[in-house]
């Protein structure tokens, strides 16, 4: 009898991490190194939130919570989407987590059942399949085009949808492709939802504030309030308060929902760590310039890194209107040769070869879903983008 359990077979490594792993192996054996590959800013969690979590310790804030997450921040949270999203949400609506993953772990495993179907616009952010598959359900992939912005349509909701459909997962602005959904189309996708009403939708939020260009940001449940009821809005603290390391994420939704959670997370890991909830009081009620600020230097490191990957040969890359990646055809390098007179026949070679001549790493398309692309995370300073687009310029043009 195998010692470890089967449904482990379902999932593997997250793509990205292990990526990412690989260039800080090279790095720490001495090699020249610039790691693209993952989704993390650069910048450090601002003062104000910093000093919060340090008043905590200093203050004895630092027992157990409970497993929804301290009062104080759910009405934080609560107040947050009130204020900023029109969504009345009650504290008791809400659970805290370890991350964004931790939420979507919780209502997949809160409610997933053995042959549940997910439909997951692809490309996708590599967790959302495979922790439907772990809880025994089936990702049932929508393939959304360049062409279409790297969007769904109704038409393809549709199609997508049967029986045995249980969630919807929504990211936008996306990873990996940065593209966002206007109230106009989510309200072509909400038309659709309100015809099957079987049909729960998960809304990754968490990019909520990476927006360029003047782009006006929506979620589902505040597009078409009948849908509130069964959606599950998700959000954190990663991304725009620069708090990767703190692990607080959030979920939004129906009480019965929230409570199935609740009871999962008194059963794992009981609450992400206190301190961290108090830093993430003070990141929703205190200064918020901080996002504005990081805004206009992302805006910039992405208009650098489009027009850059746009001058290397066989590489198009389209202007994202949120996030910090880019996403790029690498259709126009499959099929040459490398100088070692290896062809490239998959994206997944190209990025593999880009890290071996260039000691660049990015992740394959065929990671998120979608071929034949790459992600590019362009949260590092200016002059290591430069650095490492022109790496990319020459590992194309030595192409054959």
């Amino acid at each position: 009898m195998p010692f470890v359990a089967s449904r482990l077979s379902r999932i593997s490594p997250s793509a990205t991490v292990a990526i990412n792993t690989k260039s800080q192996e090279m790095k720490a054996a001495g090699g020249d190194v610039i790691g693209l590959a993952v989704g993390e800013p650069d910048f450090d969690t601002p003062e104000h939130i910093r000093k919060a979590a340090q008043v905590a310790m200093d203050t004895g804030k630092t027992r157990y919570a409970a497993p929804a997450g301290l009062p104080e921040l759910r009405r934080a949270i609560a107040a947050k989407l009130k204020r900023e999203n029109g969504l009345d949400y009650t504290p008791e609506q809400i659970a805290v987590g370890a991350g964004g993953k931790q939420i979507i772990f919780n209502a997949f495993t809160a409610t997933v059942d053995d042959g549940d179907e997910v439909i997951v616009p692809a490309p996708y952010w590599v967790t959302y399949p495979d922790l439907a598959r772990l809880n025994g359900g089936v990702p049932v992939f929508v393939e959304c085009t360049a062409e279409a912005d790297f969007k769904m349509t109704p038409e393809q909701l549709e199609a997508a949808i049967t029986p045995k459909t249980k969630w919807l997962v929504l990211n936008s602005p996306s990873n990996p492709t940065g593209s966002a959904y206007s109230p106009a189309e989510l309200r072509g996708l909400a038309d659709v939802l309100l015809k099957h009403p079987q049909v729960w939708t998960l809304t990754d939020d968490i990019y909520e504030h990476i927006r360029y260009d003047g782009i006006e940001f929506a979620t589902l449940a505040a597009v078409e309030p009948q849908l509130f009821g069964r959606t599950l809005t998700l959000n954190g603290f990663s991304k725009s308060y620069c708090m990767t390391g703190w692990r607080v994420g959030y979920g939004a939704g129906p009480k019965v929902l929230i409570d199935a959670m609740n009871m999962l997370q008194s059963q794992s890991i009981t609450s992400t760590s206190t301190i961290s909830q108090w830093a993430a009081v003070e990141a929703l009620n205190g200064d918020q310039s901080h996002i504005e600020r990081n805004n206009k230097i992302f805006q910039e490191r992405r208009d650098l890194v489009v027009s850059m990957l746009n001058q290397a040969a066989g590489l198009t890359c389209r202007t994202p209107v949120g996030a910090f990646y880019v996403y790029p055809s690498c259709a126009g390098v499959i099929g040459k040769k490398t100088p070692a007179g290896k062809v490239i026949e998959t994206d997944e070679d190209f990025v593999i070869y880009m890290l071996e001549t260039e000691g660049v790493a990015a992740v394959h398309g065929a990671a998120f879903g979608l071929s034949p692309f790459f992600r590019i995370s362009y949260a590092l300073a200016t002059d290591v983008l430069e650095d490492a687009c022109q790496r990319i310029q020459r590992a194309c043009a030595s192409l054959r």
